[in-house]
Parts: structure tokens; sequence; C-alpha cells
């Protein structure tokens, strides 16, 4: 049969051969490597019969479906090793999740894990990775599936089996552990060297509130000591980092049960640097041309389900409200009131196109253990814009679109990835017209070609409405999130019967481009804070400058100061306490002004200042005009 690598290069080989014996005929070495195979697109065990002509892709660590396999593979290793240890424990699930797995679990009556008990789950996975258990794949009947889990008394593994009906079933075998399982995994458990389980946590079964809570255990592993050391040096790093405590220490936002869970509210000092963010972008947008505008909390129900979101988001909504015999919900998205805007009044061609903004909160229902600080929550801000175009007008505002938050990104300094999102037609959850989305689909991939972007497509990650382009952000610590996006929109222009009088004077209906550079203004902070560790910039920090008199002879001068940079616009605090100025140094260093200014006697008298920085030390004696000259090079253009 005729096998076809990713090069485009192709083999033949005898029929029935595995993937692990493909591998070992390119090289030992990638025999050793190999952890998976995907065949025609299918990802399969490295033992599974090849039997026909495909075109395959071995997968190794370095891939990402390799990384799942090997962490779903480890999920299984724990789980065994719980059956060990807690004799009647009862399994939920066990996926592998963007970096690591977890399993669900019911244990015992009257027996909890807590974090001291997870050394001694761990040191058993040790152990039963050294026996090196064949993982072996096993079809079986439904009706001989549930019997097995029925004896076994696991009333989760059947209530899984319900809902496949119909389906063919497969259970994974490795050492005296079976589960109900769809693969893939690693062949034996002797690959999964260094496990390392990190977290416990609460559960509800089937993420349903009105189930039983279980225990979650949270858990990674590698295959060498180096990658596992270098992650938790990292993780370690990232708990130095985590927004919430640097929130809390520069008291830049709180959330507090009695306003409610996932509802931050932010502090005076939080607050500067949000309105810094929106100033910086809405500079940008009204050289753009675009208008903001203000949208209402709520709204009519039936303007949701004309849009589609209702019921289409439903699960992910607060209930509707009833008010005078109207149902209203707090909105969950501001593209539906943008576009009653646009339909406000006629448009012609001429007017087009129209670039409507918006800082627009939402509000979206998150289970309370899903919510997370500032990157998880319930209410939060969206920076906003639907822009109305023709047709001939859509690829142009793309590019514009493009560099607008190609520019955001940039002056953070982040690391960002593209992906094309296109629909999958094997889903049904998308509107309009198919031959509409090829056409979307083909103008956003000839944009991003045209401006030479490093993108791949996500086949399946489209929204419902219409294909995307998603910049992916890579954080301090090497997490992905995804933040700015730009959607091609075909289908709402139809179901809200927007138009516009083109020349020929007949109704057209526009494209609309739905865009947000920083998606929400909670998440993108949330990631700022961690990205600076709280060392923000000097045009971002709350304060910017530490005023320090050394004594209060010179209170006089230093006020003036302080009044001259405040003329400025710059964001001063002066210290005029009766401490030490170590003191009062060492307290600027902890809340992370960029910028101390220390005024002793001499600086006094010689109008001058000794220059501090954050994070640097002393920076010398310097006059006001060259403070003033440092400090206009910092400010954001």
């Amino acid at each position: 049969m005729n096998i076809t690598f990713p090069d485009g290069s192709l083999r033949q080989f005898e029929t029935g051969i595995t993937g692990l014996e493909i591998a070992k005929s390119i090289s030992e070495g990638l025999g050793r490597a190999a952890i998976g195979i995907k065949v025609n697109g299918m990802t399969l065990d490295l033992s599974s019969p090849i039997i026909e002509d495909s075109s395959i892709n071995i997968l190794t660590w370095n891939d990402d479906e390799g990384k799942q396999i090997f962490w779903h593979s480890t999920a299984h290793i724990m789980a065994e090793a719980l059956e060990a240890l807690y004799p009647g424990v009862k399994l939920g699930i066990g996926p592998s999740i963007e970096a690591g797995f977890y399993y669900d679990i019911d244990l015992p009556h009257n027996i909890n894990i807590s974090l001291d008990d997870l050394p001694a789950i761990e040191q058993k996975m040790k152990e039963l990775v050294k026996v090196d258990s064949e993982f072996k794949r096993v079809d079986i009947t439904w009706q001989d599936a549930v019997t097995y889990f029925q004896q076994k008394g696991d009333e989760y593994k059947l209530e899984l089996l319900d809902g496949l009906k119909g389906s063919n079933i497969t259970f994974y075998t490795q050492g005296n552990f079976t589960d109900l399982c769809r693969g893939t995994h690693v062949l034996s458990t002797g690959s999964i060297k260094f496990p390392k389980l990190l977290s416990v946590a609460g559960a509800y079964w089937r993420g349903d509130s009105t189930k039983k809570q279980l225990t979650r255990i949270y858990g990674i592993s590698f295959p060498k000591k180096d990658q596992l050391e270098e992650f938790l040096r990292l993780r370690e790093e990232a708990e130095k980092r985590d927004h919430r405590k640097i929130g809390k220490d520069l008291e830049l936002f709180m959330i507090t049960p009695l306003i409610g869970g996932g509802l931050p509210v932010w502090l005076p000092n939080g607050t500067i640097i949000r309105r810094t963010l929106e100033n910086f972008l809405r500079n940008e947008q009204k050289k753009r041309g675009y208008q903001e505008v203000i949208t209402p909390h709520i709204g009519n129900l039936n303007l949701y389900r004309t849009s589609g979101h209702y019921p289409y988001y439903a699960e992910s909504q607060f209930a509707p409200i009833t008010v005078d015999d109207e149902e209203y919900m707090l909105k969950p998205m501001n593209c539906p009131h943008h576009h009653q805007i646009y339909a406000s009044k006629p448009r012609s061609y001429r007017d087009l196109p129209v670039r409507l903004s918006e800082f627009g909160t939402v509000y979206r229902y998150e289970q309370s253990g899903e919510l997370n600080g500032l990157s998880r929550v319930r209410g939060f801000t969206q920076d906003d814009a639907h822009i109305y175009c023709t047709e001939d007008q859509l690829k142009a505002e793309i590019k514009n679109v493009v560099e607008l938050t190609q520019k955001v990104f940039s002056t953070f300094q982040m690391e960002v990835s593209t992906r094309l999102s296109f629909r999958d037609d094997n889903q049904d959850k998308y509107g309009g017209d198919i031959s509409l989305w090829e056409r979307a689909q083909k103008e956003i991939k000839d944009v991003a070609d045209e401006m030479n972007m490093d993108y791949f497509i996500g086949l399946g990650e489209a929204a419902f409405y219409g294909p995307k382009i998603d910049f992916i952000v890579k954080d301090a610590i090497g997490r992905k999130w995804q933040l700015g996006t730009v959607q091609v929109d075909y289908v709402m222009p139809d179901r809200f019967q927007l138009e516009y009088t083109g020349a020929d004077n007949a109704k057209h209906k526009p494209v609309i481009i739905h865009r947000a550079p920083f998606g929400s203004m909670e998440r993108f902070l949330s990631i700022l804070i961690e990205h600076y560790a709280g060392n923000f910039p000097f045009w971002l920090a709350p304060v910017q400058i530490s005023l320090l008199p050394i004594s209060d002879e010179q209170l006089p001068y230093t006020e003036a100061l302080n009044i001259q940079l405040e003329n400025r616009g710059y964001r001063v605090k002066l210290d005029s306490r009766s401490e030490k100025i170590s003191r009062k140094v060492a307290e600027s260093e902890q809340k992370k002004v960029p910028f101390a200014l220390v005024i002793g006697k001499r600086e006094a008298e010689n109008n001058q200042v000794s220059l501090r920085e954050h994070g640097k030390g002393d920076k010398g004696v310097m006059s006001i005009e060259e403070v003033l000259d440092l400090f206009k090079q910092l400010e954001i253009h």
C-alpha cells in the first residue's frame, strides 16, 4: 500500500504495518520518540495496523496532539494508582487538558484527598511506570461494557454508556486497570517517566451543579526530567506573577462575595491603568475613523432571538428577566445593539464604511468553579467595534483592523500567533449561505497572504455567523490566550435586514466586520499584569513618580515640583511622612513605581533631584530639565 508523509513524499509498505514499524523504518530515534500516529486525519495508537493507502503523520512530544496522548495516558496511570490506594473509588472522566490532565473521582465514604496526599499517589504512579505495562485496546459490545461496570458498581461509567448506545465501545487496559476510553494512548506505561500531581479541587459531575460534587486531581507529566524541572520553575514564576496576588498588593481590583463572584471591582489604581489602555485605543481608533457609541446593559430577548445568540448561547447566559410582560436579558454581546444603530436611518454607499466602537460591558454565566480572577469572569468589558462596509471595501477594512490589532500587541511586546478560524462542514452550528461562508473564508485568507501573516488554519473554530482571524498571545510563562479577533459576517445583515442604497439605486446588504483587539479588558489586564509582573511601563503605571523629600526642609521645593509634574499630566505621589528615606525608597520599590525622585538639601538648592529607577537603583543626580526630557521619551506616542 502507498503511505504519504507530511512532506508529500510517498513510500510503499506491506498492508497491516503499524505506525511504530513505520517510525522505526525511518530511524530508531523516531521509533523511540513516537507517541501516536495520525492516519488520514484520525489519531491512532502506534500499535494499530494500517490497512489501506493513507496519509500519515507520526506524532512525538513536539506535537500538541502528541502531548495530549501522553497526558491522557498519564491520567489512566493515576486512576490505576488511585484504585490501588483507595479501594472502592469510582471514576468519572480523565481527559487531557491544555497543560496536563485531570481525573474526577468519587471517593469512598469518609475519605478525602488533600495536597498532602498527592506525594503518595505520585509515588504509586512511579511504581506502576516501572512495571512498564502495555496499553491494550479492546473492542467490546455495549452490553458487555454495561455488565462490566454494573459488576464494578461504577454508576458514572454507566451514565456515560447510556449516551453511547449504538456506538463502538472500546476499553483500554494496562496492568490491573481497565477504563472505558476511545484512546489514543502511548504503547506502555514505561514512557511516562516523570509524572507530577499538582492540585486538588471540587467539580460537579459533568459540570452540573445539581449533581454530586467529585474530587478533581490535576497533574502533568514529561518524558524527560529537565522538562519537568523547567515546568516547575515556570510554575513558581507564575505564582510570583499571579495577577490576583499582584492586583491585591498594588490595589488594582477586588472581587467580593457581597457583590458577587466573577464581578470585579476596579480600584483607583486599576481604573487608571484601564482608562489609560482605553484612551490608547480610542486615539488609535479616532485616526481610523471610528465613531464611539454607548449601549444599555440589557436588551429585549427578541433582539437576541433575531441574532441567534439566544438560544444558541443560552447555557452561558443569565436567565431572562420579565418586565411589564416583556422578557429582557443581561447583554451577552454588543453586536445586536450596534446593528440597531446602523439600522436606525437609511444608509447610502457614500456613507460606508460605518465604524461603530464601544467599550461595552457584557455578562455571561460562568460556573463558580471556572471563575479565576480577571481571566474568567461573569461581567467584562469588550473593546468592541463593528464595521459595516461594501464587499469592495471589505479587504481594505480587514487589513486596517489587522494593522490596528498588531499595533496593540507590538506596543506591549507580546508574542502573538495567528489562527484563521474556519467552519468545519461536519458541524451543524453555522448559520447563513455556504457560498457566502466560502467567499468570506477566501477573503480572510487572501488578506492574510497579502499581509504575509504567519498563520495556521483552525477548522471548527469559526463563530456561528462567520470565519475569523484570531490572535493567540503567549504570556510570560508560555501559556496561550486568545485575545484579539477579527470576524467577517454575512449572516447578521440578513437576519437584521440591514441594507444600504448602492450607486445603482438598488438595495444591497453590507458586510459586517466584528473586531476587538484587546478581546476583553479584564482578561487582557490579567495577562498584562502577569506579563509585566506588575512592573508596568512608565506611560501605563498607576503612579509614575514618587517624590521623596529627605526632611521637612525640602517640602516646599518638593511640593512645587509636584505641581509642576502634575501640570504636565504625570501621576505623582508625594511622600511627606517623617520617615527615614531608606524606608520611603523601599516602599516605592514595593509599589513598583517606575521612578523615585529623592530630594535632599543639595538637590533643593540646585534645582535637581536624585533619580532612582525601579528595579535598577540609583541613576545619579539630574537637573529637572533632564528628568522632564527622560519622562517625555517614555510617554506613549
